[in-house]
């Protein structure tokens, strides 16, 4: 879930303009000589992550790339009793959002420990009807750890950044970051079978978006592509509501030398879950057809088939 970070209002009540929490470290911890497996659970299509925060019971976080940060359900910081620590000013698909944040929030995976500088709030989850996870766990999380994801044996494995190789046959995709969203290069064919007429673009990597690929109205009226394909109405959800889509496929998205064919596509309207120039982000919808491993420490990413 793409979620941007637009500035911060501090302690003292002003405004930090292009502050970004997520590029703040998080607090020194050890490296892991050896990887540490986390059981997942994959619940509509997204990865929830099982932990404990301060020795609280148990609760579960969406791991999410699209996430410039890390947050906490309104009510379980309420729980856990943290110290406030200034606001900040959160954009996602439909609109924006002002968010409290806090201190003090040390994240408990079993066999390590993950203490983000700070987490954030968002309010307008306090009014959801039910309480589907406890936070998220977003960009200082892939940061901390190489971090290895297995959909089908409902595993994840977090390496050490500074141990991390790797020996497999994967194909390594380069990534770039726009403040903390990776993004790499990949192409897609609008219409027809002829493979020389793909269309390239950036694409975000959205691991807390449970579709296949979202495309951009900018991108979309540029190549005229709901002319070349077959969608039917649709919406998507985000922080500030929800948006008009039409939702179809692809014939096919080539990731490196990849290729994935008909992969679920959501055509965005009058909207864009990016900022231009960028064409749209990759979901779980295509990642989960993979082992995924998150290395930003050496910018790539690496697709495994299952």
């Amino acid at each position: 879930m793409t979620r941007r970070l637009f500035g911060s209002i501090g302690a003292a009540g002003f405004l930090l303009l292009g502050f970004l929490v997520a590029s703040q470290p998080a607090s020194a911890q050890p490296a892991e000589a050896e990887p540490v497996a986390v059981p997942i659970r994959l619940q509509r299509g997204r990865i929830l992550v099982p932990a404990t925060i301060n020795d609280s019971n148990p609760l579960s976080f969406l791991l999410d790339t699209g996430c410039g940060l890390t947050t906490l359900h309104p009510d379980l910081v309420d729980e856990l009793k943290l110290q406030p620590s200034g606001r900040i000013r959160i954009t996602g698909i439909a609109g924006e959002e002002r968010a409290p944040m806090y201190r003090g929030a040390v994240f408990d995976l079993g066999q390590t420990t993950y203490e983000p500088s700070r987490v954030a709030a968002i309010p307008s989850e306090r009014s959801e009807s039910r309480r589907r996870r406890d936070g998220v766990l977003g960009s200082g999380f892939f940061r901390r750890f190489v971090v290895e994801i297995d959909p089908q044996s409902r595993v994840m494995r977090l390496h050490s950044p500074t141990n991390y190789t790797y020996s497999g046959s994967g194909e390594v995709i380069p990534i770039r970051f726009e403040a903390d969203t990776p993004i790499i290069q990949g192409a897609i064919l609008a219409g027809g079978t002829n493979l020389t007429n793909l269309l390239e673009g950036d694409f975000e990597i959205d691991s807390g978006c449970d579709s296949g690929l979202c495309l951009g109205a900018p991108f979309i009226k540029q190549h005229k592509l709901l002319e070349s394909s077959t969608t039917e109405s649709s919406e998507k959800f985000g922080v500030g509501g929800s948006v008009q889509t039409r939702s179809g496929a692809v014939p096919v998205l080539r990731l490196g030398k990849l290729e994935i064919r008909k992969p679920q596509t959501y055509f965005f309207i009058d909207s864009s879950p990016v900022d231009e120039p960028i064409a749209g982000h990759i979901g779980m919808g295509i990642l989960r057809q993979f082992k995924v491993i998150f290395d930003y420490s050496r910018k790539r990413m690496i697709l495994e088939a299952l």
